[in-house]
């Protein structure tokens, strides 16, 4: 559409301009012919008032009488019955007409030709624009190419531009994505190394020492590295899309009762309380044996920083937007400076107790929100962590 228009627009231009110099070269040419019949009239009545003085008052009479009269040339007109032609009194009458059409003609090809080069020139600033971006894009220097206005060359800038976002987004991803590789790799070896320098001591020391506390030391720290195993392989197939969730609908009410029983002796001896008030039947679309995997670690990063005698409460609510889950305690809360990587893999808050790998809550993030769910963390007013859990409908 702007195409045609554009196009609308240079044709009315050309058009215009081209009439305004058909008019000016018509204007030119009726001015020097009307003079050039003054002149050859003149000429004509002074050879005669030369040659017979009398006469003159004679033409002036004849000029008074003609002067409203529209006279054309027919075969009546005593100059062409006497067999004269226009050209026998004016003999450049023919050449004028040639030079007057040709400058008109001039005239209009150069505007028409200016408007070319106008064109092209402007054609050639685009392409120069959009070939200094890529160039720039090239680079590494990229930029955001602005719309100078709708013309032949818009579509392409914008899937020029589209193709160069489409590009960086790619490229940092890939840099994303490189990085957390490099990252992890290192936590895992971190992960890694701790319990085989442990197992590595106890086995010097059963040599030297036999006792059952070596044993046990060994088989706690293999049992840190089987569950390490355990949550990267799940990480790895939630990361890959190859970990299949179900479809079923579940009782948040039940749910959260199973999770906190799976708990139940890691509570008993952390001296903690669970309330699970009941709010009645709700129910959500989750994978029930994931889901409860995902809310055991929450309850477990809760009990973990709420002192003895302190409680755990599991409240929920429904709306028909989504489900919430809210999980808070009554210990210290979290530091202002662990809110912002409380999710991150193997990061381990200031305030951290046990031998916890730091990836318990980034695995639970990953399930809740391959479920149409998101999770959050904050302080409560009144001191102790909060997080907020929320299954969306839709």
């Amino acid at each position: 559409m702007s195409e045609r228009r554009n196009h609308m627009i240079l044709a009315g231009f050309v058009f215009s301009v081209s009439l305004m110099a058909v008019s000016m070269t018509a204007m030119l040419l009726t001015g020097y012919y009307n003079r050039a019949h003054v002149q050859v009239l003149g000429g004509i009545c002074q050879k005669m008032i030369e040659k017979q003085p009398e006469t003159e008052q004679t033409i002036l009479e004849a000029f008074k009488e003609y002067k409203y009269e529209r006279g054309n040339l027919s075969e009546e007109n005593i100059v062409l019955a006497y067999g004269y032609r226009p050209s026998d009194f004016w003999k450049s009458a023919g050449k004028c007409s040639i030079f007057f059409s040709a400058a008109g003609f001039l005239t209009g090809g150069l505007i028409f030709l200016i408007t070319c080069l106008y064109l092209r020139l402007r054609e050639n600033m685009r392409l120069k624009m959009l070939t200094e971006y890529l160039e720039n894009v090239n680079m590494g220097h990229c930029g955001v190419l602005f719309q100078t206005g709708e013309d032949d060359f818009s579509k392409l800038q914008d899937e020029i531009y589209k193709v160069v976002t489409e590009l960086q987004q790619t490229r940092d991803s890939a840099m994303k994505a490189k990085n957390n590789y490099a990252e992890n790799l290192y936590n895992i070896a971190h992960q890694i190394k701790t319990p085989v320098t442990s197992i590595s001591l106890s086995l010097q020391m059963m040599q030297e020492y036999p006792s059952a506390g070596h044993l046990e030391q060994i088989r706690r720290q293999l049992a840190r590295m089987t569950h390490l195993e355990e949550a990267l392989l799940l990480l790895a197939r939630i990361d890959a899309g190859t970990l299949s969730l179900k479809q079923d609908e579940v009782d948040v009410f039940t749910m959260l009762m199973l999770a906190a029983d799976n708990l139940q002796e890691l509570f008993l001896r952390a001296g903690v309380f669970v309330e699970i008030p009941e709010s009645g039947e709700m129910l959500i679309c989750a994978d029930m044996e994931w889901t409860m995997e995902a809310i055991m670690n929450i309850l477990k990063d809760c009990m973990e920083h709420t002192p003895p005698g302190g409680t755990v409460s599991c409240l929920y609510e429904q709306n028909p937007l989504y489900t919430q889950i809210r999980i808070q305690d009554t210990g210290t809360g979290f530091a202002k400076e662990d809110l912002p990587h409380l999710f991150e893999r193997f990061y381990r808050g200031q305030e951290m107790k046990g031998d916890g790998i730091g990836i318990g809550l980034s695995l639970s993030r990953a399930l809740i929100e391959k479920q149409n769910g998101t999770i959050t963390a904050r302080n409560l007013p009144n001191a102790g962590a909060c997080f907020e859990i929320r299954f969306y409908c839709h």
